[in-house]
């Protein structure tokens, strides 16, 4: 049986990991069996490395559903790597409080504040994608290599290219809609297990539910 709290799933495969285990900041939620990938840094460094301008101060969030698959190098933009476009000047003097003799309560005027990241349920981000805040990506989305996200992405469709833009949806509209009503990633492990063959070929009146 499969074990969703175990850090790295395949064996002597240091560069896989369920993401979900390696979390330990508050503001950032994983769902059970989203994979990360890294082979060139430690995936366990994920906060760190791939979270990025994700300040206490914002209360902005990152959630991530389940059995998301996430390549190596992507990365999350959050608000304060933002500089606000309502100034005359893009400069952050916010930021510089104390020189420009400012308030420090004041200091996240410095920036747009966009909101939360948001990533449905199995959701593949390609390598060194780029997802900025404020956006949210639905159930069964692909986001292609090296794409930037700037805006929100339907469920089940497929997005590439800076910015990021529509390719095609991955099903006809009635299959997504089912899909979505399905929520099979919310099955127990058991009903997984009964209907991996099926949900592998793509069938999806042969699921057995």
């Amino acid at each position: 049986m499969s074990n969703s709290k175990i850090l790295y799933p395949r064996t002597g495969d240091t560069q896989t990991i369920y993401l979900k285990n390696a979390i330990t900041n508050s503001s950032i939620t994983v769902g059970d069996y989203t994979m990360y990938n890294d082979f060139e840094n430690n995936p366990t460094d994920f906060e760190n490395n791939n979270v990025l301008y994700h300040y206490p101060i914002n209360h902005d969030k990152l959630i991530i559903g389940k059995f998301c698959s996430i390549a190596c190098g992507a990365k999350f933009l959050f608000n304060s790597a933002n500089h606000t476009l309502a100034s005359l000047s893009t400069y952050p003097f916010p930021l510089f409080f104390e020189e420009w003799e400012l308030e420090k309560k004041n200091v996240t005027e410095a920036w747009d504040n966009k909101g939360d990241i948001i990533i449905g349920n199995d959701v593949w981000i390609g390598y060194e994608a780029v997802v900025l805040a404020g956006v949210t990506i639905g159930d069964g989305a692909i986001i292609g290599t090296h794409a930037v996200v700037t805006k929100d992405v339907p469920p089940y469709t497929i997005v590439g290219g800076v910015p990021a833009k529509p390719i095609r949806k991955r099903f006809d509209d009635e299959t997504i809609a089912q899909l979505l009503r399905l929520k099979w990633w919310d099955w127990s492990e058991e009903k997984i297990s009964q209907n991996i063959q099926v949900i592998k070929s793509g069938r999806i009146e042969q699921l057995r539910y």
